[in-house]
């Protein structure tokens, strides 16, 4: 019995002498946000208030251990961050526990009230007590309620802009998340609608071929005005456009074809997105690559994206006008905000369609250059928002981390060169598609395939009478020699060797984007 009474007076509160008035009560109270269990030691409630204040200092200890790993190992380790941080179950287990840890604290603040303030104090005590307790219980449940509608945010948005588990039916290996394939292609498309144009047009469209160990990228530019587009054998397609003539709209019209018919003309209905799928398999057949995935992302909803990831920064060489008013992008290195970004890649002021796309290859070559992990962290609100409003994909969720630990592979080690399907080196009316997937498959393995065509004369780039190219050859005869002349000045009869284009590719070989982009 006597055990019993000296185990009971042992876990007994232990309240000192001195009865603690409001304001010592409210001050042990306020030091409880800072470090919890305090209150209860200065109670003597020993047990309770070294537990409590033991695991506090102990997160705060792993907390540390943390940021000096991140430090160290720098940007790899926010690679590895970014990478949980896009997987539902990391998302879940952080929401849950950060509303575990803030229902604890909440209640220890409370507590910690309740066993300090002085028996029966008069009304206005009580009244200033609880809203000293109240406010003090914000200063938690503020950034909590933020850090939860964050997490919720990006949980949402992951299941909104990408596919569920496995819905690109194959099986997904954390370890080998390609499936043992050498190189991964994607499809960038920029899609183009407004209120003054019908439907959705791809006005953009890319293939990012990346080697899976190196992280080198080819993008191959496909011109908006590429006539005669092949399509698979048996598929709808194909039935409704038979060759020789085939498909007599511009491949940027396939997309919105198939939308206005897809139960009758997508390769796949059942998809979200079927004229996305479609297009997608079209581009692949006739370069002959099998693109697994495709990125799709709405122009104007492209300022957003840029300006959620705080600009990008361009060097501009000679004046790129834009816009209906009159706006210009005047040289020099400048940061471009989201709209002046869309224009860089957008306008063909005093150039063409080629023009625009080598500056579109060169603002992915500066968005993986300049967007940084750490930036993504920090911005993914805005960025989320964005990316729900303007980005449709076939990714699967399964695979997002394996595309960011890509993306940094390609960022830190890897080469990214261009290969522009344009004239001189196809022509865009009536292009040789054997041709073609020959030069894609020389630019990806850097060797010419053994059955590839080759000593036959080339088809006229442009489609135009071959009376273009003596009358630019004979323009140019007086200051440079026929045998230095190269391939631009024959294409377009100016003097100048190369085009002042950044990015503007010319020549049938693959060229390092550092040597396209300034």
């Amino acid at each position: 019995m006597a055990a019993e009474d000296e185990q009971r007076d042992e876990e007994a509160p232990k309240r000192p002498n001195e009865r603690l008035g409001t304001g010592r009560a409210l001050l042990w109270t306020a030091l409880s946000v800072p470090f919890p269990g305090s209150a209860h030691l200065r109670m003597g409630r020993r047990r309770a208030g070294g537990l409590i204040l033991g695991a506090y200092l102990l997160g705060i200890v792993a907390l540390i251990a943390a940021v000096v790993w991140l430090s160290t190992h720098g940007s790899d380790a926010v690679t590895v961050v970014a990478a949980l941080a896009v997987q539902d179950r990391w998302l879940l287990g952080a929401m849950i526990a950060v509303f575990v840890v803030a229902i604890l604290w909440l209640s220890i603040i409370v507590h910690s009230w309740s066993i300090t303030r002085p028996e029966g104090p008069g009304i206005g005590h009580r009244l200033l007590g609880g809203v000293t307790v109240l406010l003090l219980c914000l200063t938690i449940a503020a950034p909590s309620a933020w850090a939860l509608h964050a997490g919720y945010t990006a949980y949402e948005t992951l299941g909104a802009v990408f596919g569920g588990f496995g819905e690109d039916g194959l099986p997904h290996d954390a370890a080998d998340p390609w499936n043992g394939a050498e190189r991964v292609n994607v499809l960038l498309l920029g899609a183009d609608s407004g209120d003054n144009r019908y439907g959705v047009r791809t006005d953009s469209m890319m293939v990012a071929s990346v080697d899976t160990a190196s992280g080198d990228t080819l993008l191959v530019g496909l011109p908006r005005n590429l006539e005669n587009a092949r399509f698979p054998e048996g598929s709808a397609l194909a039935e409704r456009y038979p060759e020789p003539y085939g498909f007599d709209l511009l491949l940027n019209d396939v997309y919105q074809t198939v939308a206005e018919e897809p139960e009758e003309l997508a390769i796949d209905p059942r998809v979200p997105d079927p004229s996305a799928d479609t297009l997608k398999k079209v581009i692949g057949y006739n370069l002959g690559l099998d693109i697994e995935y495709y990125a799709m992302v709405d122009m104007m909803g492209f300022r957003d994206l840029i300006d959620a990831v705080g600009g990008i920064q361009v060097r501009i060489t000679e004046p790129i006008p834009y816009g209906v008013h009159g706006g210009v992008l005047e040289p020099g290195l400048r940061r471009l905000d989201g709209h002046e970004a869309l224009w860089y890649g957008r306008s063909r002021i005093g150039t063409d369609d080629y023009g625009r796309m080598g500056r579109q290859g060169c603002l992915i070559k500066y968005v993986a250059e300049q967007v940084e992990p750490t930036t993504i962290l920090t911005g993914y609100r805005r960025l989320a928002g964005a990316t729900k409003r303007t980005l449709s994909t076939d990714i699967p969720q399964t695979k997002v981390p394996a595309f960011i630990e890509l993306a940094d592979l390609v960022t830190d080690e890897g080469r990214m060169s261009a290969l522009q399907l344009s004239p001189p080196q196809v022509n865009t009316a009536n292009p040789d598609w054997d041709e073609v997937k020959a030069l894609v498959q020389e630019a990806i393995t850097g060797r010419a395939p053994v059955d590839a065509p080759s000593g036959e004369p080339s088809n006229s780039p442009t489609g135009e009478s071959d009376l273009v190219e003596d009358t630019t050859a004979e323009a140019g005869a007086e200051e440079t020699p026929e045998s230095d002349r190269t391939e631009w000045q024959d294409y377009t009869g100016l003097d100048e060797p190369s085009p002042a284009d950044p990015g503007r590719q010319v020549g049938s070989e693959a060229t390092d984007l550092d040597m396209l982009c300034p």
